[in-house]
């Protein structure tokens, strides 16, 4: 359980808001421009995006050369996700158009150590989410999809945001999911594609805000994450 959240020092930055989705590629393509955009000094020291994604099975690099990884591929076509191959970290993550997907990028003077990003975005995220009602805590739950220290839970039972990231020289990309709707139709394919790659998980720790916090709108949700996350 989280006693304390450090925050994300306040730089002046940009929200870019996308509610339609478009495709898989698409959505990750962009992340990387605007990964390469602040890199280069052309935008600002911090800009978080907000979108609503096309519906996409989210593998690594690492994934796609481990054995089962076509027959995670077929299994995700199947059930109406697009594979696609993320630009960040990580271990497989799905989501449709009933979440809300962030990228998070700033130059990398800020944050030169990757675990200080993390810890200090999960802090904030975090924080808004406790602002809204959510019993929200920092740490991986045991047998979450995508584990990670820096995942975003309730209750300490069910995951509610992973983040993953990538560095490029000049900056780096944190990007990181919330799910709003019914969990069945991830759990389903988060259990073929984990099955197809060796890879446990259990499928009871997947957790939305529908669940967690249901009176709670998406739009409140992107205002509180762009107020703290953005100056």
């Amino acid at each position: 359980m989280v006693t304390s959240s450090p925050r994300l020092p306040l730089v002046p930055g940009r929200v870019i808001r996308q509610p339609s989705a478009s495709t898989s590629g698409d959505d990750l393509e962009h992340s990387l421009e605007l990964l390469r955009q602040v890199a280069s000094g052309d935008g600002p020291e911090r800009l978080l995006r907000l979108y609503t994604p096309a519906p996409t099975l989210a593998l690594t690099r690492r994934e796609s050369l481990m054995p089962g990884y076509d027959v995670a591929v077929s299994a995700a076509e199947r059930l109406g996700f697009t594979p696609a191959i993320r630009p960040t970290g990580g271990r497989a993550a799905a989501y449709d158009e009933t979440c809300l997907v962030f990228d998070l990028v700033e130059r990398e003077e800020s944050h030169a150590d990757p675990t200080a990003l993390f810890a200090q975005a999960g802090g904030t995220i975090v924080d808004v989410l406790r602002g809204l009602g959510v019993d929200a805590r920092l740490g991986e739950v045991p047998g979450e999809y995508c584990p990670g220290e820096y995942s975003i839970n309730a209750r300490g039972a069910v995951k509610l945001v992973g983040t993953s990231q990538r560095g490029v020289r000049g900056a780096r990309l944190l990007s990181g999911m919330l799910a709003f709707g019914p969990v069945d139709r991830f759990v389903a394919v988060l259990t073929e594609a984990n099955a197809a790659l060796g890879l446990e998980w259990d499928p009871r720790t997947f957790g939305t805000l529908r669940t967690e916090a249901p009176a709670v709108s998406r739009e409140e949700v992107e205002d509180a994450l762009a107020a703290a996350l953005i100056a």
